[in-house]
C-alpha cells in the first residue's frame, strides 16, 4: 500500500486556496477538486502504460463498455447477432485479463518504465486461450462439455487460462490471496482423500476438473464475473465519470459549508464528505487517498491530533463501500449470489449504514467537546449556495440513479442514463470541467485500470465457488459447521465474525465475501437466520480489517498523510469505529435493520439503536451528552465509562427472536445500568470543583 509521505499532505493542504469572493475582510476557503491527481489501484507498485500500450488499453476499455451497453441494452451489434452471455463473458475477459501482466509487475524488482518481453508473452498467451474458450462456449453449452468430453483445444486453452488466472491473482491481490484461493481451486483433484473429514467430496479428474472451471456457468463464468459484466461496469463508468467532472470539488465544498461549524467541525466535514466520495471511487483505499488530503489537514490544523485524525478518514472511507446507492463491488457479488437485484441490497444496507455514520459523528462530537475544540468559522468556509450554484447538476444526475434504481428498477441501465445525463449537464453549464478529446482518453484509461484489477480478482474467486459446487461439499458441510456449535446460532455467528476478520486480513474483501458466503453462509441460515442479514454480516466482517491492525490498510494510508504512528493509527481507528463491531450482530439479531419485513419495526429499531450509541460513544470518549466531562467525576471516572459503555450496548441490542429476552426486557436491563450511572455522573460533575482544562490533547 503505497502511503503519501507529508510532502504530499503538505501539498494537498496547498489546494485549498483563499478567496474573497463578497469582498469582505475574512478569507474564504475554496477547496479544489481533491481527484484531480486520482489513485486508480490499491496495489502498491503499478506501471502507467504509455505509447502503444496506453492506446491499446484505451480501445479495450472502450469496447469492453460498448460490449457491456449492447448486452444490458440488447442491442445485438445493430445487425441482430445474438451473443451468449458465456461469450459476451470470455469477450471481456480477453480484453481485460491480459492487460494485468502489462499494467501490474511480477516482482518488486521488475522495471515500471517498460514492459518486459515475459510479461508481453503472458499477455498474448492469456488472449489466445481466451478467444479459444470462447469459440468453444457455444458448442459446450450445446453438448454438456463442462462434464466432460472436451476437445483438445478446448481442454490445452483451460489448463493455460487456470495457470494464467493464478498469475493475475498473485499480481492484484498479492501471495496472501494467490495462496488463499490457489489450494481450493485444486481441491477437486484430490477432494475424496480421507484426511480431509469434512470437507471430503466428489473428486474429480484434471481434465473433468478444467472442463468445469472453464466451461461451465459455475466457476470462471459464475457470480463474480457475472455481476461484473452485469452491474460493476456501468457503476465503475459512473463513478470515474463523476470524478472527471469535478464532483469531488462539489461534494468537498457542500461538507464543509453545512458541518464546518459544528463542534469539531472538521471532523465532521472529514465524515460526511468521505460518505459523498465513496460513492465515486468505490474503493477504500482511493477514497482515503482523495478525501484524506483534503480533511487530514484541517482536522489537524483544527486542534485534532495526527493519529486521531487519520482514524476518523480510515472509518469515515470505509463506512462510504458500506453505504448506498454506490457501494463497493461486493455488493453486487451478493446480488448475485441472493439472485436479487442490487437495489434490494442498496436498501438493506441503509439503516446499517446510517446507524455507522451516526456513531461516528457521535464519536468525533464527543472527543470535540472533551477537548474543546470549536468549530471552523464561518467567514472561512465555502457557501453552500455557491457550491450549489456550481455543482447543481450532480442532485440531478444522483437522483436519476436512485429513481432508476428503486422505482424502475433497472439496475444494469441506471448507471448508463446517469453517465449520460451528467455527460451533457456538464458540457453544457460547467466552465472548468467540460471535456475535450484527452479528456476522453484519461476517462477509458482510468476505467480500464479499475476494470483489470477487478476482472482479475473475481475471475480468479470464481473458481473458488467451482470447486466447492463440483465436489458438492457445501450441504455436507453445513451439517457439520452446525454439529460443532452445537445448533447455537450465537456461536456460529462469533465463529463467522472471526474467521471473517482473520480472512479479510490476508484476502480482499471480494474473496473473503465469497470464501464464507460458500462455506458458513448456508450454516448460519440452517439455524433460521435471515438469508439477505447472514450475507451483510458477512460483507461487514470482511470489511472490517482495514480499520482492525494488524493490517488495517485504509489507516496506514491515512497514517501516512496525517504524518502519525500506523499502528498507532490502526489502535485509533478501532477505538472511534467501535460501533461497527456490533452493527452487524444488530442486523442479523433482527433483520428489519437491513429492510426484511416490517420497515417501521426497523426504523423503530434504528432510533433505539441510535439511542444506546449516544451512551456507548460517551463512554469511549469521556464525555457524555447530558452530563459533561466525566473527568470531572475523578476516581469514578472509569466506572462511569464503563458502566456507559455496557448499558448503551443492552438498549441497542435487538431482542426477542433468538435472543432469549423480548426487546422490552433487554431495553429495560440496559436503562436499569444507564439511569443510575447517568445520575451518579450528574451528582458528581455538579459537585465537582474540578478545573478541567478547556483545551487538552
Amino acid at each position: 500500500m503505497a502511503n503519501p509521505d507529508s510532502a504530499g499532505a503538505s501539498a494537498a493542504m496547498a489546494s485549498a486556496s483563499q478567496a474573497n469572493p463578497s469582498g469582505d475582510d475574512a478569507t474564504r476557503i475554496v477547496f479544489e477538486d481533491p481527484h484531480a491527481t486520482m489513485q486508480e489501484s490499491e496495489t502498491t507498485r503499478v506501471r502507467a502504460l504509455r505509447g502503444f500500450w496506453r492506446i491499446a488499453l484505451i480501445v479495450a476499455t472502450a469496447a469492453t463498455i460498448f460490449l457491456c451497453i449492447n448486452q444490458q441494452f440488447a442491442l445485438r451489434f445493430f445487425v441482430g447477432y445474438t451473443q451468449l452471455n458465456t461469450e459476451y463473458f470470455y469477450l471481456l475477459i480477453a480484453l481485460m485479463l491480459p492487460f494485468t501482466y502489462l499494467i501490474f509487475p511480477g516482482s518488486e524488482r521488475a522495471s515500471l518504465d517498460r514492459i518486459p518481453w515475459y510479461d508481453i508473452a503472458l499477455a498474448a498467451i492469456t488472449f489466445i486461450a481466451s478467444l479459444v474458450l470462447m469459440a468453444h462456449i457455444r458448442k459446450a453449452a450445446e453438448a454438456g462439455w463442462e462434464f466432460g468430453g472436451a476437445p483438445m483445444p478446448a481442454y490445452i486453452a483451460g489448463l493455460v487460462m487456470w495457470a494464467m488466472l493464478m498469475e493475475a491473482l498473485r499480481r492484484t491481490g498479492g501471495w496472501s490471496l494467490l495462496l488463499c484461493i490457489l489450494p481450493f481451486t485444486l481441491y477437486p483433484l484430490f477432494a475424496d482423500a480421507s484426511w480431509l473429514g469434512p470437507l471430503r467430496g466428489t473428486q474429480s479428474t484434471l481434465e473433468q476438473a478444467t472442463a468445469y472451471h472453464m466451461l461451465s456457468g459455475e466457476s470462471l463464468l459464475g457470480i463474480p464475473i457475472q455481476a461484473f459484466a452485469d452491474t460493476v461496469i456501468g457503476f465503475l463508468v459512473f463513478g470515474v465519470a463523476l470524478m472527471m467532472t469535478g464532483a469531488g470539488k462539489f461534494f468537498i465544498n457542500i461538507a464543509f459549508a453545512l458541518c464546518g461549524t459544528f463542534r469539531g467541525g472538521a471532523a465532521k466535514v472529514c465524515i460526511f464528505a468521505s460518505g459523498l466520495l465513496g460513492m465515486m471511487s468505490g474503493s477504500i483505499i482511493s477514497n482515503v487517498l482523495t478525501a484524506g488530503t483534503m480533511t487530514i489537514p484541517v482536522m489537524k490544523k483544527s486542534g485534532f491530533r495526527a493519529s486521531y485524525a487519520a482514524a476518523i478518514e480510515a472509518c469515515a472511507s470505509t463506512g462510504a463501500v458500506l453505504a448506498p446507492p454506490v457501494m463497493g463491488a461486493t455488493a453486487f457479488v451478493i446480488a448475485q449470489f441472493l439472485n436479487v437485484s442490487y437495489a434490494e441490497v442498496a436498501v438493506a444496507a441503509i439503516i446499517p449504514a446510517a446507524l455507522y455514520y451516526t456513531g461516528l459523528f457521535l464519536q468525533v462530537d464527543a472527543y470535540a467537546a472533551r477537548h474543546g475544540l470549536a468549530g471552523i468559522p464561518r467567514s472561512e468556509l465555502p457557501r453552500a449556495w455557491d457550491a450549489v450554484k456550481e455543482g447543481w447538476y450532480y442532485i440531478f444526475v444522483i437522483a436519476l440513479l436512485i429513481i432508476m434504481l428503486l422505482y424502475f428498477k433497472r439496475e444494469s441501465h441506471a448507471p448508463f442514463y446517469a453517465t449520460a445525463l451528467l455527460l451533457v449537464l456538464n458540457q453544457l453549464f460547467s466552465k472548468d470541467t467540460r471535456w475535450t478529446m484527452a479528456t476522453i482518453g484519461k476517462f477509458f484509461e482510468v476505467n480500464g485500470r479499475t476494470f483489470v484489477e477487478l476482472a482479475a480478482i473475481l475471475a480468479g474467486c470464481g473458481l473458488l465457488i467451482g470447486a466447492f459446487s463440483m465436489t458438492g461439499v457445501i450441504s455436507s458441510l453445513a451439517n457439520d459447521l452446525l454439529r460443532i456449535a452445537g445448533d447455537n446460532a450465537f456461536l456460529l455467528l462469533v465463529m463467522c465474525a472471526v474467521t471473517s476478520l482473520i480472512l479479510g486480513l490476508g484476502l480482499t474483501t471480494t474473496a473473503c465475501y465469497i470464501f464464507l458466503a460458500i462455506l458458513i453462509a448456508p450454516a448460519l441460515e440452517k439455524v433460521g437466520l435471515n438469508r439477505m442479514a447472514v450475507h451483510m454480516f458477512i460483507f461487514y466482517w470482511g470489511m472490517l480489517s482495514s480499520i482492525t491492525p494488524p493490517v488495517a490498510i485504509a489507516s496506514f494510508a491515512a497514517a501516512g498523510i496525517a504524518g502519525s504512528p500506523a499502528m498507532k493509527t490502526g489502535w485509533e481507528s478501532m477505538w472511534v469505529g467501535s460501533i461497527i463491531y456490533f452493527i452487524p450482530f444488530f442486523f442479523v439479531l433482527n433483520p428489519a435493520l437491513v429492510m426484511q419485513g416490517n420497515y417501521l419495526a426497523g426504523v423503530g429499531l434504528m432510533a433505539l439503536i441510535a439511542f444506546g450509541t449516544v451512551f456507548i460513544c460517551g463512554g469511549i470518549q469521556g464525555y457524555q451528552i447530558g452530563v459533561g466531562d466525566l473527568r470531572r467525576t475523578a476516581a469514578l471516572e472509569w466506572p462511569i465509562r464503563v458502566l456507559l459503555i455496557l448499558g448503551g450496548i443492552i438498549v441497542a441490542t435487538p431482542g426477542g427472536g433468538i435472543m432469549p429476552l423480548s426487546q422490552w426486557q433487554v431495553t429495560m436491563l440496559g436503562l436499569a445500568i444507564l439511569v443510575p450511572t447517568i445520575l451518579v455522573a450528574r451528582l458528581l460533575c455538579s459537585r465537582s470543583a474540578v478545573i478541567v482544562p478547556a483545551r487538552s490533547r
